[in-house]
């Protein structure tokens, strides 16, 4: 091929993956589902490409042989020596379908999202007005990650899915592989899965982990089918992405989960891409070893540039107490810029001004209450940058609390002003001043 031929071919390559954008978050599901096997079919030959070899299929040597096995190993090769990390040992494939993914998913959801983890997280968002009053977050979840998952990668047992409609290693299941296995050689390469395993009260700092993990993949994956795919095989792959369910999931699924899914592949993409342009794969190996600490810094990588941390928030450690009899707190959690800049958009608040509203965040920790009598209360401590931030937040949080489900209120520290804000959604008038009282916070 011609170099004139390789700039068109590039191109091309960077047009369909930008088409595919919306949805490459089908590229990965969560790190976790086990089932039994399924047995991957023969690679089977499609139309012929401008090479001569079948598009969108295996080599032909590959394909020739009927080795299905021989084509990944291939697709290893390749992402190795693209993404200059060094496999530790073999990685377990294997291929299944829709329904077995299904059972997957359900399963490790189950397993890895306690009950009251659910249920505590669920209160919130409903209060937040973030989902609908009667749905069921579970369901929720798992259609979403049912309907648009392609692959994902376990690094409990150090094994990797891809989903497969037609049991063959074609276009798309190669492009999900090389996601994938580029996954593997980051956990055997790091710590970076290890490091926040089980942990379920730092969901700001963990979607910015994840942002960088899947960022890298989503980057390696583009280089991958730019360098592997011709035009027919990228082609293969919108085909394989315009799945009208699948986008019938997404459409329908609340924002906030539509969009923290989709957010590390979309924005941490751009967040790596920038980081290996500045000095290549070993900038971004290097990014592991000091990973940002929150969305923030994701969206606004000059902050992580400068130093800029969170601010270190916590509420009081004997809550539950001080509410009094039958009060417990099943959670605790950060909710963080870019959770932030949803629920403000998402109730009211038009999406530029909520965006410049969020921005001055400076750190957050929230807690779900459950008391007696079906009583029950969120309160969420922000802390801004700047006095104006906050005042400029709780512009806001005004309008976004006037759909809350639940009996909302905003209050500033004591004396008013600052650049702290408190956000409380609970049952009743009653329950909101009860939280104040022990929070030991006024208007």
């Amino acid at each position: 091929m011609t170099s004139k031929a390789a700039a068109r071919r590039s191109r091309s390559a960077a047009v369909a993956l930008l088409a595919i954008g919306a949805l490459l978050a089908a590229a990965c599901g969560p790190s976790n589902p086990s089932g039994a096997p399924s047995n991957a079919a023969t690679p089977a030959a499609t139309d012929v490409a401008e090479s001569g070899a079948p598009s969108g299929s295996a080599p032909p040597s590959a394909t020739a042989s009927g080795d299905a096995a021989a084509v990944y190993d291939a697709v290893e090769q390749q992402v190795i020596a693209i993404r200059g990390l060094q496999p530790k040992h073999p990685v377990d494939r294997q291929l299944i379908d829709e329904t077995e993914l299904r059972t997957m998913i359900t399963q490790q959801f189950d397993t890895d999202a306690p009950p009251a983890y659910v249920a505590a997280t669920e209160r919130l968002y409903k209060a937040l007005n973030l989902i609908p009053a009667t749905s069921s977050l579970r369901m929720l979840s798992l259609d979403l990650l049912s309907g648009g998952v392609a692959g994902f990668y376990r690094n409990d047992q150090g094994k990797l899915y891809i989903v497969s409609k037609t049991g063959t290693p074609g276009a798309a299941e190669r492009l999900y592989f090389a996601h994938e296995y580029d996954h593997a050689l980051q956990d055997q390469n790091s710590t970076i899965f290890k490091d926040f395993d089980k942990v379920l009260d730092q969901s700001d700092q963990l979607l910015a982990r994840q942002s960088i993990y899947e960022g890298d993949a989503t980057l390696l994956m583009t280089e991958w089918a730019k360098d592997n795919l011709d035009q027919a095989g990228l082609l293969e792959v919108l085909r394989a992405s315009n799945d009208p369910a699948a986008q019938e999931v997404m459409n329908r699924t609340p924002a906030i989960l539509r969009e923290t899914l989709t957010f590390p592949y979309t924005t941490g993409l751009t967040d790596v891409s920038a980081v290996q342009a500045s000095g290549g794969w070993a900038a971004v190996n290097a990014y592991f070893t000091a990973m940002p600490r929150s969305t923030e810094q994701i969206i606004h990588p000059e902050k992580y540039t400068a130093g800029e941390m969170p601010v270190a928030v916590t509420l009081p450690a004997d809550l539950a107490t001080r509410l009094g009899a039958g009060w417990s707190v099943p959670l605790e959690d950060t909710f963080g810029e870019f959770q932030l800049g949803i629920w403000l958009r998402e109730n009211g608040v038009a999406p530029a001004d909520a965006l410049k509203a969020a921005a001055g965040w400076g750190g957050d920790r929230l807690a779900i209450m459950e008391g007696p009598g079906g009583a029950w209360a969120i309160a969420l401590h922000t802390e801004w940058d700047t006095d104006a931030d906050a005042a400029e937040f709780q512009t806001a949080a005004k309008t976004a609390l006037g759909k809350a489900g639940g009996v909302g209120a905003l209050i500033s520290r004591t004396g008013g002003g600052g650049k702290t804000r408190w956000i409380i959604v609970a049952n009743a008038g009653a329950t909101v001043s009860r939280i104040k009282t022990a929070l030991a916070i006024g208007e």
